[in-house]
């Protein structure tokens, strides 16, 4: 037997006090009230790019990267120009409120920050307020500056668009809030809410009107949020809630299957992008525009949903996992560009498919809560049925062009006026 190792009452009281203290203690402190997440690495791993800003960093987890530094001068260029505008020479007082709200701001991340308070309330204060003046610029015309580069080249704000909706570039929305408090501006438009949507409407994907009619509480978290809650409205209205069981939850087949099926599809102009309907053996979708901006915006609003409490709905992911079912491969994305559905600037067919079909790896999807196993439910059991395959397979192979259905009437006429002569020759012989 090896030799057993004893320890002295002093040592096991000393371990007892250090697990107590160091451990079991700072455990207690973890907080789940944080809403900034870091994307977790098997979603990161997809697409590292579409989480990574490309010009400017906002908040602590991507503060300091090099390739972002240019854009810091011009955060307190926005800062200078604002307190020339209010009169005022110095940020004190701003410092000060900010300060306050310190431990708050701090529980909205969900890892420890590691800066200073100094440094954390200075960034507070000046990512804070170039965001503010940003959208006051663009929607307000506040201050306007002619040498001002972001508004001189329509690619940088383009870019500042595409940093300020990414899940980890954010900043506690109370802080915006508060900031704008202390500076407002006598427009009615001047609200975090109606900026944010005007200025990020750029980054949506489908060609409609965003929701502004959302209340947006102390609850509300971060900008990405406020996009989220626009592009989607009234989303239990459109979508309603036929929570399932997992045995009854079931996947439908790909677009050029669904057709062998006779199921036709449909673009239609909804009241949300998620207003997918299957109705009489027609699917009828709404139009979606795929450029260079849709893989990041969905991949965000994904990550968004992944760290929602278990009772929300996943629309974006229920939405993304419904065209990935559809789109299997780029036949698939074709016939749906044919009829309308899916405006591609990306190039080719090739690429549509290849972004839904990985939008939807290492994804959680609720399947007791699916947006859309109803309409799965019902194509289904049109597809169960074997006439309408029968059908749709007469369709395709006999009347799939104008000659073959004349050609078919032909037939029919002639044939109907042989058995015709056949009777009155009949009827003749037997009179």
């Amino acid at each position: 037997m090896g030799n057993k190792i004893k320890m002295s009452r002093n040592d096991v009281d000393s371990v007892s006090i250090r697990i107590l203290n160091d451990k079991v203690r700072s455990a207690c402190e973890v907080s789940f009230k944080g809403c900034i997440f870091r994307v977790h690495d098997r979603l990161r791993h997809e697409n590292s790019k579409a989480y990574e800003p490309e010009i400017v960093a906002i908040g602590p987890y991507h503060r300091g990267k090099e390739n972002l530094q240019g854009m810091e001068k011009h955060k307190l260029r926005y800062l200078k120009k604002l307190l020339e505008r209010k009169n005022e020479s110095s940020v004190a007082r701003y410092v000060v409120s900010i300060k306050a709200m310190e431990g708050r701001a701090r529980q909205s991340y969900a890892e420890s920050i590691n800066l200073s308070t100094d440094e954390f309330v200075e960034m507070l204060v000046v990512d804070g307020f170039f965001i503010i003046e940003l959208f006051r610029k663009y929607v307000l015309k506040v201050h306007e500056d002619l040498e001002d580069p972001i508004f001189q080249l329509f690619q940088i704000q383009n870019r500042i668009r595409h940093d300020l909706m990414l899940f980890e570039n954010q900043l506690p929305l109370f802080i915006l809030v508060h900031l704008m408090g202390m500076t407002k501006e006598p427009s009615p438009e001047d609200n975090i809410k109606d900026l944010d949507l005007a200025f990020l409407r750029g980054t949506i994907p489908c060609p409609r009107e965003l929701n502004s009619s959302f209340e947006m509480n102390s609850v509300s978290s971060h900008l990405l949020e406020l996009m989220h809650k626009s592009w989607f409205p009234p989303l239990d209205a459109v979508l309603p809630n036929t929570c399932t069981s997992n045995k009854e939850f079931e996947l439908i087949k790909s677009t050029i299957e669904l057709r062998e099926y006779g199921i036709n599809f449909e673009k239609h102009v909804g009241r949300t992008l998620l207003d997918i309907k299957f109705e009489n053996g027609v699917m009828k979708i709404p139009p979606l525009t795929v450029d260079d901006f849709t893989e990041n915006v969905f991949r965000n609003l994904i990550a968004y949903e992944q760290y929602l409490p278990q009772n929300h709905r996943l629309y974006v992911t229920d939405y993304v996992t419904f065209m990935d079912r559809l789109i299997n491969s780029p036949k698939d994305a074709g016939k749906l560009c044919h009829h309308g559905i899916i405006n591609n600037w990306l190039g080719d067919d090739e690429a549509i498919s290849s972004m839904f079909n990985k939008l939807g790896n290492n994804v959680y999807i609720n399947p007791s809560n699916f947006s859309y196993s109803q309409v799965f439910k019902d194509v289904n059991k049109h597809c169960g049925r074997r006439w309408n395959k029968w059908l749709a397979n007469l369709r395709e192979n006999y009347f799939n062009t104008p000659w073959t259905i004349i050609s078919f009437l032909a037939a029919a006429v002639l044939l109907l006026l042989t058995l015709t002569q056949t009777i009155f020759s009949v009827l003749s012989y037997a009179k």
